[in-house]
């Protein structure tokens, strides 16, 4: 009898299994029956905006659902991955993966309230986008080789904004600076659109970002750009010079943005988000959109957009380490 209830025990037990794993097959395979959220970690109006507006509204259309866009800007992003993390891992709360939150952020903070490498998903890598250095028309410089002469002139007198700590753009400038042997001080906002308004207004001297939010001003005059920092000239500004080109041989530095998921998620959902963003990348709408702002569609799989995050932690490490780079 002994013998007889513990075999009619294991049957349930494996019936249960059975069922909760049919259960999520089953549920991967509705997905998605709703809304889904992606979250930006950063304030509206820059680059990280423009690539999830864009993406959003193409996947979008091809799954059927909304994507709903929900900027969660300041906290160096900590914030918006941390909520993120801790998000049923069903789909149906995604967020923006990127240089700072994923790459830099694990060495320039003292603690992160998760694990990027552990408590998230790679899902795709989207895109890579043109990094400009840029500054306030009033500043006497025509190109970076002035800028940096006029640093040097004045120490102390020149502020830079960016997206705040970890973003790409203070890690852009920071490493600009230990090649250059400039003093620049830093000033964090809490995405690019807030600290385009003070740059725009000449509260803070110069900047660097992302091509997608820093070309209308650009072209309007508002801003002069003096250098890319792209391996190569990009193709809306082929008169603009690299950094490379201007005294720094190797230097290079670029923007890029993913799709991350809570850890958890299954394997159909993460796959089937990859092969929707091949397709989005594709489309008319998207490569047009892009190609205005000279960034590169990318759409790798899951595994290679992870073996990406975890080299580009080894170089960025490396540099947070040299440039000495610290939250301010």
């Amino acid at each position: 009898m002994i013998r007889s209830n513990a075999r009619r025990g294991c049957i349930t037990f494996g019936a249960l299994v059975l069922a909760a794993a049919g259960s999520g097959i089953v549920q991967a395979q509705a997905w998605p029956a709703r809304s889904i959220r992606m979250v930006v970690p950063f304030a509206p109006g820059g680059t990280s905006s423009v690539i999830a507006r864009t993406m959003g509204a193409e996947l979008g259309k091809q799954l059927g659902q909304n994507f709903i866009i929900d900027n969660k800007g300041g906290g160096a992003g900590v914030p918006a991955m941390a909520e993120v993390a801790k998000s049923p891992p069903d789909g149906y709360t995604l967020i923006i993966g990127h240089i700072g939150s994923l790459a830099v952020n694990p060495y320039i903070l003292p603690s992160q309230p998760y694990d990027v490498n552990r408590d998230f998903a790679a899902v795709t890598l989207f895109v890579k986008v043109p990094n400009l250095f840029v500054i306030h028309p009033e500043v006497p410089a025509k190109d970076m080789r002035d800028f940096i002469a006029y640093a040097k002139k004045n120490p102390g007198k020149l502020n830079y904004g960016s997206a705040g700590n970890g973003s790409a753009g203070h890690l852009a400038f920071e490493y600009l600076k230990l090649a250059a042997g400039i003093a620049v001080a830093h000033i964090p906002y809490k995405g690019t659109g807030p600290q385009l308004v003070d740059l725009l207004a000449g509260r803070v001297q110069a900047s660097s970002a992302g091509s997608p939010a820093l070309l209308q001003h650009i072209r309007s005059g508002k801003l002069r750009a003096i250098a890319t920092g792209m391996p190569t000239r990009i193709r809306s500004l082929p008169d603009l010079p690299t950094v490379a080109e201007q005294g720094f041989p190797g230097f290079e530095t670029a923007q890029w943005y993913g799709l991350n998921a809570p850890a958890g998620v299954p394997a159909e959902i993460i796959n089937r988000l990859w092969e929707e963003t091949k397709k989005a990348l594709r489309s008319p709408f998207v490569i047009e959109r892009f190609a205005n702002d000279d960034a590169e569609g990318i759409g790798s799989s899951p595994r290679e957009y992870d073996a990406f995050i975890r080299s580009e932690q080894k170089i960025w490490s490396d540099i947070v380490k040299r440039a000495q780079i610290k939250p301010d």
